[in-house]
């Protein structure tokens, strides 16, 4: 009997230097869960954006590179590697990141994307290898290792199962983990939401809080560069945290201002007009933007306006108290104003974004609510020989 043997197509992994290999690169996602319902793509024009040295203000103080794998001149994976000089010096590390990874469900294809990093990392004098983490924490950071079967949201990633099969045949191992809630949203005559008016009028009769006033979007500007200050206040003891510069406060402020109506900003101001507190949260755009395939133009934006205004689920996006006023009750006063919003317009349910296992702060505010943790993300490490 004659005995064939199947010779696996050799894998080919280019680093990325074009402009039209980067547009195949932020793009494959798309290709590769065009038919999984879960997946819901980033902002196409942003992920380009984030490449470009020009555009991205971190490129101040890292380097990247990012590679698709081929087989048979066909894209089955890609990956990106950041080396951020100033996180390893915060943290005393030295460590490349991986970021944008995604591949199909075969190891020589997985071990190939992995090893053009490692070989970045050794070749820059890095002990270890973790991910995935973007440029700084504004990013998607996190692979998901349950809740395969729920929605995504824009500014999260979505993996199947198999990756974390990978990652551990690869020798990756959890460093750390984020967590996710759907939280159902308290309707109008609920105790909960007396209860909660209640200690938000307590707390500020104590401290004489207020909030600032928004109609517009345009109301937003003066308060920008306060969100972002306190947003690296708050933030700066979080994992792998490195402050933002002033001209990443402009890129994200850009980003994510469109998307919030002034309903569901809550800025807390003290009577000398200092930001203290802040919750910001947005209509759900998950749907609009999964079928726009993350492009906003020419008609995807039309999804997005459309999203404003029909919708029973918003996105936390963020929320921060300045520490020393961590545990007097005044996130109780930002939840007050982002309950009342809610039932002015109809909301049924929050996702909020991933959260530190460790941050017991931002896990505990939700603990008086009905709610499910439905997503879990991981952080995995490697060291290198």
């Amino acid at each position: 009997m004659l005995t064939v043997e199947k010779t696996t197509p050799a894998i080919t992994v280019k680093e990325v230097t074009t402009k039209k290999e980067l547009r195949r690169f932020v793009d494959y996602p798309n290709r590769l869960y065009r038919d999984n319902p879960y997946f819901v793509p980033a902002f196409y024009g942003d992920d380009l954006a984030d490449w470009d040295k020009k555009k991205n203000p971190a490129f101040e103080y890292c380097e990247a590179k990012c590679f698709l794998a081929y087989q048979e001149g066909k894209i089955v994976g890609r990956i990106g590697a950041i080396l951020s000089h100033r996180a390893n010096e915060k943290w005393g590390t030295q460590r490349m990141r991986f970021t944008q990874v995604d591949f199909i469900d075969d190891r020589a294809v997985s071990a190939a994307l992995f090893g053009a990093v490692e070989d970045w990392a050794r070749e820059k004098g890095c002990t270890q290898v973790h991910g995935p983490l973007g440029f700084c924490d504004m990013d998607r950071e996190g692979m998901l290792v349950e809740g395969f079967e729920e929605p995504g949201l824009f500014f999260t990633y979505y993996n199947p199962p198999y990756y974390n099969d990978h990652l551990a045949a690869l020798g990756y191992e959890k460093d750390t983990d984020w967590m996710e809630y759907r939280i159902k949203a308290p309707a109008e005559g609920d105790p909960q939401v007396e209860r909660f008016h209640r200690l938000a009028e307590r707390v500020n009769s104590r401290y004489h809080f207020h909030f600032a006033k928004l109609k517009h979007r345009r109301d937003y500007v003066p308060y920008i560069r306060q969100v972002f200050q306190l947003v690296n206040e708050c933030y700066a003891p979080l994992y792998g945290v490195v402050e933002l510069s002033e001209r990443q406060i402009e890129k994200y402020a850009h980003k994510f201002a469109p998307l919030v109506q002034p309903d569901f900003a809550a800025l807390l101001l003290d009577d000398q007009d200092n930001m203290v507190a802040f919750g910001v949260s947005a209509p759900s755009v998950e749907k609009a933007i999964k079928k726009s395939h993350g492009r906003l133009f020419p008609f995807g934006f039309l999804g997005v306006l459309k999203s404003f205004y029909i919708n029973d689920t918003v996105d936390m996006l963020l929320i921060a108290v300045r520490p020393d006023l961590q545990s007097t009750g005044v996130n109780a006063v930002l939840l007050d104003h982002l309950i009342q919003s809610g039932i002015k317009h109809n909301i049924r349910y929050a996702e909020t974004g991933p959260m530190l296992e460790t941050n017991s702060k931002v896990l505990s505010q939700w603990k008086h609510f009905e709610k499910r943790q439905h997503k879990r993300r991981r952080c995995y490490l490697k060291n290198l020989e």
